[in-house]
């Protein structure tokens, strides 16, 4: 019973986490979003463009954005978990 707890507040912190990178991606600023690892001023302009189109759901729909590729989703993934990390501390 303590093991499914635990498995159960694992998931639900990894989804909230997620969650919130998700919510960062899509409420940022152009400067903000300048800020994260392999963003510049055009990508971030592409960004704030798709999101007007509707929110990013997932990582994988992020790369909708025009020169998003799979790796450069995962760079922002890990970096935007990063940055929210250290703002808790």
């Amino acid at each position: 019973m303590l093991k499914k707890i635990v498995t159960g507040f694992l998931i639900f912190a990894a989804s909230s986490l997620f969650g919130m990178s998700l919510h960062q991606l899509n409420t940022a600023s152009k400067s903000e979003l300048m800020e994260i690892n392999g963003i510049g001023e055009k990508k971030a302009d592409a960004i704030i463009k798709e999101r007007k189109k509707g929110k990013f759901k997932s990582f994988e729909d992020f790369q909708r954005v025009e020169g998003i590729g799979e790796q450069t989703a995962k760079n922002v993934k890990n970096d935007v978990k990063v940055k929210k990390d250290t703002k808790k501390k």
